[in-house]
């Protein structure tokens, strides 16, 4: 046994904000960004202004890549490793964002930053099931709940907070400063958790063959299609949210609060499902919020109409509120139900039904944000088709011999 397993533990009281801050880094360095989009597109010369939503999924792009590189090699090299190479990619990637003089360099480090953001938060995880089981796990994961609650709704007043101050490129010397902080200290306070004897060989093989197993499950590859499909006009959300709250609706400074408030209605859908799932199982869940999506955009896509595809900012908000409650339902049960037969490769195919997923919904959401045009037509029209789409899978998902029941329970 290595001296670093052997090492005593951390103390929970100080590896829960260590977590925290690891869990951190792939959503603060998606949200921060938003109110410098404009900027950015405007003095690194894009050619539309819709390119500048390129700086959003090209995160996206590289966080699905890395997904399904850094969870199976923190099994074979230790979860501190996985995570130091991680963070240098990252930070590698900050560096070229921080500096690039054009477009082009600009979207390749922020495909670094996708790749490397993904060991923290993927190893993160790992890290605290290696440690912790039972109702103190419980806890602890509920931790990155929490995370996914806070951090969208605080990043995008932190970003413009920041480039009021100093510069859109500011806040790519902040992201690296946060970065060497938790670099710091896993290197120094956390000891290592997957002693030598517990690694497993890692092979690209290893990978190709989980792929391969989950297609040919139809319950895994169908949940895993849905949580790809239902992200994707999510995905276009996040990447127009600039255009749309600062220049369609001309919000100014208070965009971060308009985004905060519906951050807000997916956090309080992913504490309200807890609850539906004990109540009804997982399918049932999903399936009624699925259906609610693409029932209540079809709606409101034929309602804009009345308004030249501009509703009112309140109906806006509305329909938008309603639909991430929704979608904040999918995204707390569609992993656990793709993962549900996958119970023999738990670990490499935790990382790549993410993998996957996130690899399904760049694309088509890039789509749907790229059709942006002023009006609201697209982004409604994507949750409406693929809200649809998500329960065609979900169907599809069930009828699988041996899939997950009514009553299962995560």
């Amino acid at each position: 046994m290595s001296p670093e397993t052997r090492r005593p533990a951390l103390r929970t009281a100080e590896f829960i904000p260590l977590v925290a801050l690891l869990i951190a880094l792939d959503a603060l360095s998606a949200d921060a960004m938003l109110p410098a989009l404009s900027a950015i597109a405007r003095e690194l010369g894009a050619a539309r202004a819709n390119d500048a939503q390129f700086v959003i999924t090209s995160l996206f792009l590289g966080l699905g890549i890395g997904q399904m590189l850094f969870g199976p090699l923190s099994d074979r090299v230790g979860r501190k490793p996985a995570i130091y190479g991680g963070l240098a990619l990252f930070m590698t990637g900050c560096l070229v964002s921080l500096l690039a003089s054009t477009f082009e360099a600009m979207i390749a480090g922020r495909l670094l930053q996708g790749i490397g953001v993904a060991a923290p938060h993927v190893v993160s995880m790992a890290m605290v099931r290696d440690q912790y089981e039972g109702r103190l796990m419980a806890r602890l994961m509920s931790l990155a709940l929490a995370v996914f609650i806070v951090v969208p709704m605080i990043a995008p007043a932190l970003g413009q907070l920041i480039m009021w101050l100093a510069g859109w490129r500011a806040i790519f010397a902040t992201f690296l400063a946060i970065a060497s902080v938790a670099l710091i200290w896993l290197a120094l306070r956390q000891p290592e958790t997957l002693p030598a004897e517990r690694r497993r060989p890692f092979s690209p093989r290893s990978i190709a063959r989980a792929v391969a197993e989950i297609v040919k499950i139809r319950a895994a590859l169908g949940y895993t299609l849905a949580s790809g499909l239902i992200f994707a006009p999510f995905v276009a959300y996040l990447s127009s949210a600039q255009q749309i709250f600062q220049h369609a609706y001309d919000t100014g400074a208070l965009f971060p609060a308009y985004f905060a408030s519906l951050a807000l209605a997916v956090g309080a859908a992913l504490v309200v499902n807890r609850r539906l799932v004990m109540r009804h199982g997982m399918r049932m869940p999903c399936k009624a919020a699925s259906t609610l999506v693409a029932a209540v955009s079809l709606a409101m896509w034929a309602g804009a109409a009345a308004f030249d595809g501009l509703p009112p900012l309140w109906l806006f908000m509305a329909w938008l509120a309603g639909v991430f409650m929704c979608v904040g339902v999918l995204f707390g049960n569609l992993t656990a139900l793709a993962m549900a037969p996958l119970g023999h490769i738990a670990g490499v195919g935790a990382a790549v039904v993410a993998s996957l997923g996130t690899l399904v919904s760049v694309p088509l959401g890039t789509l749907i944000g790229q059709r942006f045009d002023g009006t609201m037509y697209a982004l409604i029209g994507g949750f409406a088709i693929f809200g649809a789409a998500t329960h065609a899978a979900l169907r599809f998902a069930e009828s699988a011999p041996g899939a997950p029941g009514v009553r299962q329970r995560p």
